[in-house]
């Protein structure tokens, strides 16, 4: 396992692994109390976003995916992470689809398009067969951009101790989204 060189291109972004050069700016966005507001683990510091980064090429190597860096491809600015996590969910192992994107790329659809290249590697490159996105119901902007991709089933749960959607895409619905849009598999 682990993919070396590992990029997704969109119309307005690449999606790459994160490196260790992008603690700095990855630390300012999850240092961000606006960004991390619904996030279980609240602000991060750079120590802690740092950690987090070193467990993202952990899980590169050991997973062949995991949070992945998003680039403004108009500026090559650092704007975010988008990607996938193996994440415990009521006793099971599941494949978690996550992002955060500094506030001055909110409202501009990029969370959505990183998110659909996600999904996209999710279910066509890596072969996941469930996917799901966990999502504050008062997240309404986060709610939006995982029903945007198709994710339309959901159960409430308890994540971290804190009322959750826990929404669930398989395969074969990710494939009749793909077939109905008339994309290419």
């Amino acid at each position: 396992m682990g993919r070396t060189g590992f990029q997704l291109h969109t119309e307005r972004l690449l999606i790459r692994e994160l490196k260790a050069e992008d603690v700095p700016a990855l630390a300012a966005i999850l240092g961000d109390v606006q960004v991390m507001r619904h996030s279980v683990g609240g602000v991060m510091t750079e120590k802690e976003t740092r950690e987090f980064v070193a467990g993202c090429v952990f899980s590169y190597q050991a997973n062949d995916f995991g949070p992945w860096a998003v680039i403004d491809k108009a500026t090559s600015s650092f704007i975010g992470f988008c990607g996938l996590n193996a994440e415990p969910v009521e006793g099971v192992e599941e494949v978690e689809i996550g992002y955060r994107l500094a506030r001055d790329y909110w409202g501009k659809g990029l969370a959505t398009e990183a998110a659909k290249a996600t999904r996209d590697c999710a279910f066509g490159t890596l072969g996941v067969d469930s996917l799901i996105a966990i999502v504050e119901p008062e997240n309404i902007a986060s709610v939006n951009v995982i029903e945007k991709l198709g994710f339309n089933t959901f159960i409430h749960s308890q994540y971290h101790r804190r009322g959750v959607k826990v929404y669930r895409m398989t395969r074969q619905s990710w494939a009749a989204i793909k077939a109905k849009a008339g994309e290419a598999r």
